[in-house]
């Protein structure tokens, strides 16, 4: 005999009450996402004005008397009050923010450090919260500024600096004077990218900025110890970790599991974590407050149970649940909450709540609670892909536990299977487990991050014992012991080791492009298939389902046409230029830091989304730090078949083994019907003389023709060599589309050249305030004036050119409301 084939169902009482609540519990979400796709918050009168509507509605159909109408309205009225209280929240998030006049102004501003300081090589980024603030040129006039800046304190570029140490002793809790320079919050733009002002946003941040360590500027500590008082104890725990564990990466992992500081693993070890699918680990997750929150109430009940008088105040199974949960909470605390430790505090409160008053809720329907609680805090979690993970990572064991027997009718009551048995049920259970996880979530795993680990089952398998059972455990009780924490640390190495041999393997990630959205409709059926109780001849349909999503048909110009995306890459130039079976990537933008740069954070994410396997032709303009800083990082991770440069033969770029040629006017190949030219600079310019050539005059530029246009790609060439392009090359250089030459500097876009290539549109890739001033105004009005239609990637964000001639700006297609204003200003992409 055998129950429901499907268990997670609740019982037959349930679909009732409990089908409402469920119902009415998607219909908050629902409101809460659907406020999240606006490009800009609704007026307040129009809000007012469709509440009204719907509440005389919701009036209506209450008095109509019909169950149907009233369940309807009811569901609306829900999902208005959640899209009602998130504008409201959004409202006066966006308040709170930096006046565009303050922008790169000397301001004092009085703070408390808010959160733990991040050092690194360059310097320190930490959060300030504000308590008064002023110009530095008038200090008796109070400002208003946002609540919460992010701010950097560094030391300069130059190799003494570098290695000189932190600028000063940052500390959180501690109050400070400092002399900032801030801006509004501004990321760069790109398709399948990261969104760093949605991430700024959601934790409240509206400006952010540097300190400035000039002479006469005031930066001075005010006061030791005055608040924060958990990011205090987070800090003083992330010092002791780190004199107690000499090797840095051990340490490091040590500080993301014991305080939630995952800003501490160093990024080789994140490419292993991620690479071996054990990424999920390295965050407090749900599984890690749990198992401390299951510890601290078993610990709890065995020293409750030792007094007599506490049992009698308070039954030992309620001491046990509520203290587990709050000391798990505070856990959650200590380590940052996050979201999968939100959800687990919430899923737990709810569970301890339910069985104090002798109720029993089915998962589902806690877990639906659970996500609104956790979007009533922080409505901007639903876009985060942690929500979705933890969430549906629980959901998914929930709806895929099998058929279980009836207990036998002579099986005495307490009678349980030996000891061998039940260890065989645990082992194969946590196999099943991790098959479900690793099934189930990864149609997720390609939404959003286009790769899924191959060998993610294994690693899991040796990972998860570990990370729990072990080195959790001991990093938590190095509180109390620290020598504890060696102990941990030589686990963490072991397991490193280990993860780095499995990420070593061929074919160890699998990735792909980003896939349409009835790709993803089918992968996500496909992964609930994949680990629903079913037969196994209809869990087999989950392959085929799959496949669009793991391979998805990636589409491509045709014959004699090419696709140009100038990326959104800061100051700095990058130029992905696809025909129907090549693709050449023009420079590959700045070095951010010295751990980061253009090629790791933008192009490769961009490339693989796109669907590219390889690079057939890496031009790289000129030697300048914003043209080649992120070619190292692309070299190391896509295939380059071939390098054109200006670069001297023995730059190190030149040195690996992709081989090289010199950009020389002249050259022209063609590529499935585009057409390609090589027109600057002249053959003259050997390798020895352009050693004494600034870098600037040596760029290539490059010339494409195709069957909707063509695009001169231009560097940072300047007026001098713009004459002698416009002397040398007058009928060749007319195009549709222009890489604005320099960046938009003062020193290029001669009114001779433009009247020469007389574009239709021209782009200008530059930062967002550039600290060189490009574009130049003057330069940009000259434009105007001809009627080039100018785009700034700081305002327009990647600039895409189809191939059917369309282009489109990405920061207006993906304009949300807590996005910079200039997207939504700026006028729509011209198409050459």
């Amino acid at each position: 005999m055998q129950v429901s084939a499907f268990p997670w169902l609740p019982s037959p009482g349930w679909p009732g009450p409990g089908m409402r609540m469920a119902w009415l519990a998607m219909a908050w979400l629902g409101g809460v996402a659907l406020q999240l796709q606006q490009p800009a918050l609704w007026p307040g009168v129009a809000l007012a004005l469709v509440l009204a509507a719907l509440l005389l509605s919701g009036a209506a159909a209450w008095w109509s008397g019909r169950a149907g109408a009233r369940w309807l309205a009811g569901l609306a009225l829900v999902a208005c009050l959640g899209a009602a209280l998130t504008h409201g929240r959004a409202a006066l998030r966006l308040a709170d923010a930096l006046p565009p006049g303050l922008e790169g102004v000397d301001l004092l501003v009085t703070g408390v450090v808010a959160d733990l300081p991040q050092p690194s090589l360059q310097g320190t980024r930490f959060v300030l919260q504000v308590e008064a603030a002023a110009l530095a040129a008038a200090p008796g006039q109070p400002l208003r500024l946002p609540q919460r800046l992010a701010l950097g304190w560094y030391r300069g570029a130059e190799l003494d600096a570098l290695i000189a140490g932190a600028p000063e002793d940052l500390r959180a809790g501690d109050r400070w004077q400092l002399t900032l320079r801030l801006k509004q919050p501004h990321g760069t733009m790109n398709p399948h990218g990261f969104d760093l002002e949605l991430w700024l946003f959601e934790r409240g941040i509206r400006a952010s900025g540097s300190v400035r360590a000039v002479p006469g500027a005031v930066n001075r500590r005010l006061g030791v110890a005055v608040g924060q008082p958990v990011q205090r104890a987070r800090q003083a725990l992330r010092d002791a970790i780190t004199r107690q564990v000499p090797d840095a990466s051990a340490a490091g992992v040590l500080a993301a599991l014991v305080i939630g500081d995952q800003a501490a693993i160093e990024r080789d070890d994140w490419d292993v974590f991620r690479s071996t699918g054990v990424a999920h680990l390295m965050a407090i997750s749900g599984l890690h407050v749990t198992m401390f929150a299951w510890a601290a109430a078993a610990v709890l009940g065995w020293v409750w149970r030792a007094s007599p008088r506490a049992m009698l105040a308070l039954p030992t199974p309620a001491a046990a649940r509520w203290g587990g949960f709050a000391l798990a909470a505070a856990y959650a605390v200590l380590a940052g909450w996050a979201v999968p430790a939100q959800r687990t505090v919430y899923m737990l409160a709810a569970v301890a709540l339910l069985r104090s008053l002798g109720l029993r809720w089915p998962l589902p329907g806690v877990l639906l609670a659970t996500a609104c609680v956790v979007t009533l805090v922080d409505p901007w979690a639903l876009l985060q892909p942690g929500f979705w993970l933890s969430f549906v990572a629980v959901g998914l064991l929930v709806v895929s536990e099998p058929l279980q027997p009836a207990v036998p009718a002579q099986q005495a009551p307490g009678a349980g299977p030996a000891v061998g048995p039940r260890l065989r049920a645990g082992l194969l259970g946590g196999l099943r487990t991790q098959a479900v996880a690793t099934a189930g979530l990864a149609p997720l795993s390609m939404l959003f991050f286009q790769q899924i680990s191959v060998v993610g089952f294994v690693a899991n398998l040796a990972a998860i014992p570990l990370v729990t059972l072990l080195i959790t455990p001991l990093g938590l009780l190095g509180v109390l012991l620290p020598p504890l924490w060696g102990l941990a640390a030589a686990l963490v190495q072991g397991m490193t080791g280990l993860l780095q041999v499995l990420a070593g393997w061929p074919l160890a990630v699998w990735t792909a492009a980003a896939a349409p959205p009835w790709a993803v409709a089918l992968g996500l059926a496909a992964g609930l298939l994949a680990v629903l109780p079913l037969p196994w001849r209809l869990r087999a349909c989950a392959l085929p389902l799959m496949l669009p999503l793991l391979w998805p048909a990636v589409p491509r110009p045709p014959e004699g046409r090419f696709e140009l995306l100038a990326a959104d890459v800061g100051q700095g130039t990058a130029v992905l230029l696809r025909t129907r079976q090549h693709l050449l990537v023009y420079d590959t933008g700045p070095a951010y830091t010295p751990e980061a740069d253009a090629g790791s954070r933008v192009l490769l994410p961009l490339l693989r989304a796109r669907g590219e396997r390889q690079v057939d032709l890496l031009m790289l303009s000129h030697r300048d730090a914003d043209h080649v800083g992120g070619a190292a990082s692309l070299l190391a991770g896509l295939p380059v078949r071939s390098i054109s440069s200006s670069l001297s033969p023995s730059h190190p770029l030149l040195q690996g083994p992709a081989p090289s040629r010199r950009c020389t006017a002249g050259q022209a190949w063609a590529w499935d019907g585009v057409q390609f030219e090589v027109l600057h600079p002249g053959a003259e310019r050997d390798a020895a003389g352009a050693a004494n050539t600034r870098p600037n005059a040596q760029s290539c530029v490059l010339r494409v023709q195709g069957a909707q246009g063509s695009v001169l790609l231009t560097g940072d060439i300047e007026a001098a060599q713009e004459a002698a392009l416009v002397q040398a090359q007058d009928p060749a250089l007319r195009s549709s589309l222009l890489l604005v030459p320099h960046h938009g500097s003062r020193t290029s876009s001669t009114p001779a050249f433009l009247a020469a290539v007389a574009p239709r549109a021209a782009v200008a890739q530059a930062a967002y305030r550039s600290r060189f001033g490009h574009p130049a105004p003057e330069v940009q009005a000259r434009y105007d004036s001809l009627g080039i239609a100018f785009l700034r990637s700081d305002h327009c964000g990647a600039y895409t050119w189809r191939a059917d001639g369309s282009a489109e700006c990405t920061r207006r297609a993906r304009a949300r409301y807590w996005h910079h204003p200039q997207g939504l200003a700026a006028p729509p992409a011209a198409a050459p």
